[in-house]
């Protein structure tokens, strides 16, 4: 159906009544172009194959049927946000995703993943919070069907506030600067689910929301997201670079890729955004059911430091897990290949600036440098883990999902890049710019393969190079921010006041002075009254006598 409405040229906006009172009707609005089909079925496609995948990988899960019923409404409220024109029904699908995949967060119920799902829900909530505000504004137009208003609203005001909502909700769903510690901390979730949210979901879905607003934001909003996102894809690069634990590090990627998506929406390739959106969708799923594999035969350990040598034990576990590598890389004729050189390429035939220029190259890079990295830790050299062991490309279901996902890491690059652009694109730039990407790529590969041999080799136990390290592997310091910056100082705050001014100086002058002052004034008057009456009789007739005293000089 996509490929029709794309040919064609197509499309079609449907009107379900839900409710009709007296004159008040509610609708169900459907949009459906190429774009939202596509999108939909690269969806359906890979939630299908991570569903297979599941069955086996929590085989030993007491309660696997309420997992797969999680996958599926994660799955349906993102197929609710891809089909909506609508901001109340995009809200539906929004909210959806974020409560679901707290729910998929805190599936293990320990304390990492209980803190890993708070952080979650809550950094996701401010983009909740942000489309509520964006709907709020929408009622100055009388409807909230935006894809109306989108170009012929664009100067206003209100639609502009509108677009800087929804860059804000965009950027906390898609991790960017300052949301992005929540990020890697979701990895609590089962690896399925990690597969699903890091491929087609949940991070997706502030990219496909920038994609559907694209027409309506301003120059200013494109400039700060460029610098943001650019940013972004900038740290998660260099972090993965630091990082030990395997589904960090393909997080972390994750993360950068993201970046590169809305950098490139900022400068006006939407299509190619969502291209290497889709190319990004089918390996990075792929790259987690591999690490799903490794880490059930390591008996649910995580760590690159105790792996190597699998290249004998699971030989073709490894084959796709670097295939999808060098698809993310950038590999020429694999999937990532035909969007990433695309990007690249139409970025340096209009440079903005030098910034950007470098800093896109250098992400690229980074990228080469981290898969080389993990190739190393994982596939090449000796056998970290334990002498007995039965490590194997033993399962069959795992191995089919991953095998269907294979085909379209492959093949699918070159074949979507045929039918989305009708016209081939040809880019003329100077030889060394031409050859740029290659470069950095081939660069960041040697790099990466002598940092790790180093970094084996020598045991580095230097304090500064210690602090830097864990400076660079925790996101610039992002998650003691996302944590102690909105929870620690704001408690220790909170008591100080506490104690100085609830319990201090305004119960001194307040209330409590108030009551302590009358109770003292009714006890030295009890006194009086109970103890001399003689005193009491003197108050008496002082009382009478002022009293008259009064009238009199009134009366006068």
């Amino acid at each position: 159906m996509s490929l029709k409405f794309l040919i064609l040229d197509m499309i079609k906006i449907m009107e379900f009544q839900l409710l009709s009172i007296n004159s008040t009707e509610i609708y169900m609005v459907v949009l459906l172009d190429w774009i939202s089909l596509m999108f939909m079925s690269f969806v359906l496609f890979i939630s299908s194959m991570v569903i297979n995948y599941s069955e086996e990988y929590m085989l030993g899960d007491m309660y696997i049927k309420r997992f797969i019923y999680l996958v599926c409404m994660f799955v349906l409220s993102m197929v609710l946000l891809i089909i909506s024109p609508n901001l109340i029904s995009i809200l539906l699908g929004w909210d959806g995703l974020g409560l679901v995949s707290y729910c998929l967060v805190i599936y293990y119920q320990n304390f990492k993943s209980y803190n890993a799902g708070m952080l979650t829900a809550l950094s996701n909530r401010i983009g909740d919070v942000a489309l509520l505000v964006a709907i709020a504004w929408m009622m100055n137009y009388g409807s909230w069907n935006y894809i109306f208003y989108l170009s012929i609203m664009k100067e206003d005001f209100f639609m502009q506030v509108v677009a800087f909502l929804v860059l804000l909700a965009a950027f906390t769903k898609s991790a960017q600067i300052p949301f992005s510690s929540w990020l890697p901390a979701a990895m609590a979730a089962p690896t399925p689910v990690s597969s699903l949210v890091h491929s087609s979901t949940l991070v997706t879905a502030g990219v496909y929301l920038l994609i559907r607003f694209y027409e309506c934001l301003s120059s200013s909003v494109l400039l700060l997201g460029l610098f943001i996102s650019s940013l972004t894809m900038f740290m998660a690069g260099l972090a993965a670079n630091f990082e030990m634990d395997l589904k960090k590090i393909i997080a972390l990627s994750t993360l950068s890729q993201l970046g590169l998506m809305i950098s490139i929406i900022f400068m006006g390739g939407v299509n190619m955004a969502f291209f290497h959106l889709l190319m990004h969708a089918l390996f990075k799923a792929l790259l987690f059911m591999c690490a799903g594999v490794i880490i059930h035969n390591y008996m649910n350990n995580q760590d690159i430091r105790y792996m190597g040598g699998l290249v004998y034990k699971m030989p073709l576990t490894c084959v796709m897990f670097n295939i999808s590598n060098l698809s993310l890389c950038g590999f020429p004729f694999l999937a990532g290949f035909y969007s990433k050189d695309l990007i690249l390429e139409i970025m340096s035939l209009n440079i903005l600036n030098i910034y950007i220029y470098m800093i896109f190259y250098l992400s690229t890079g980074l990228t080469m440098m981290y898969t080389i990295r993990l190739m190393y830790y994982t596939m090449i050299g000796g056998y970290m883990f334990m002498s007995v062991n039965m490590i194997s490309d033993s399962s069959f279901k795992m191995l089919f999902s991953m095998m269907g996902l294979l085909v379209m890491v492959i093949f699918g690059g070159s074949v979507i890049m045929w039918l989305m652009f009708s016209l081939p694109y040809f880019i003329c730039l100077p030889l060394f710019m031409k050859l740029m990407a290659l470069l950095v790529t081939l660069l960041g590969g040697a790099l990466g393969y002598e940092v790790s041999k180093f970094f084996v080799s020598y045991k580095l136990n230097s304090f500064y190079f210690y602090k830097i390290s864990m400076f660079l592997s925790s996101m610039w310091n992002m998650p003691f921010f996302s944590t102690f910056g909105v929870n620690f100082y704001p408690i220790w705050l909170g008591r100080i006041i506490f104690k100085s001014m609830d319990q201090g100086w305004s119960e001194f002058l307040g209330a409590q002075g108030l009551y302590l002052g009358i109770k003292h004034m009714s006890k030295f008057s009890q006194v009086l009254f109970y103890n001399n009456l003689k005193i009491c009789m003197i108050l008496f007739v002082l009382y009478i006598y002022f009293l008259f005293y009064i009238i009199y000089s009134y009366s006068l």
